[in-house]
């Protein structure tokens, strides 16, 4: 009886510190994950008017209807020098597949093959014998001059672009389905 019973209380001791490193490992009740997304179709789907938010300290952007959160998206907003501008804006307007006119790439006019890739119109020359092709920004909403929302592969969690607001895929779609121009936009910190 005496050998079963020391043996008892080390693995009671271990099951306890296991249960206490788990409780100190798992986030508040209230955490958002960063790197979570979200969607309510049914909710989007009942009406109401559409409204933006974006957070720029958490890069999330918020889809509301009639007042009630319906979406969720992680976002990148527009890094050091390119930086997203905080305010209050509205949906001027929606492209389903649109191009940049200012980041993009030279390809070869004959063959298409990338000759230069992440080019700033503004500060690179053309090469002779080549075109310039857009970035993709598929399910572009735009709002503020040419900054907008739209689609990206490259969604990192924290500010990575050169002012728009990338969202992954298939939330930039939901987000583009549910908003109409003059939606309204707010960008917070």
């Amino acid at each position: 009886m005496q050998a079963s019973r020391q043996f008892q209380i080390p693995i009671l001791h271990v099951f306890l510190m296991m249960c206490l490193i788990a409780l100190m490992a798992a986030p508040p009740a209230d955490a958002k994950p960063r790197a979570s997304n979200w969607f309510d179709d049914r909710a989007a789907a009942r009406g109401g008017s559409p409204s933006i938010r974006i957070d720029l300290s958490e890069q999330r952007a918020y889809l509301y209807k009639g007042g009630k959160l319906v979406g969720v998206s992680r976002i990148s907003s527009g890094k050091r020098g390119y930086s997203t501008s905080p305010g209050h804006f509205r949906v001027l307007s929606k492209h389903p597949y649109h191009r940049s006119s200012i980041y993009g790439s030279f390809v070869d006019r004959r063959t298409g093959r990338v000759v230069r890739s992440n080019v700033n119109t503004r500060k690179h020359r053309r090469p002779a014998g080549t075109v310039y092709r857009g970035a993709k920004m598929n399910n572009y909403i735009r709002f503020n001059g040419g900054i907008g929302l739209h689609a990206s592969g490259h969604v990192p969690g924290y500010p990575a672009s050169h002012g728009c607001v990338r969202m992954p895929p298939h939330m930039a779609r939901k987000f583009y389905q549910h908003v109409r121009v003059g939606t309204p936009v707010r960008v917070t910190h």
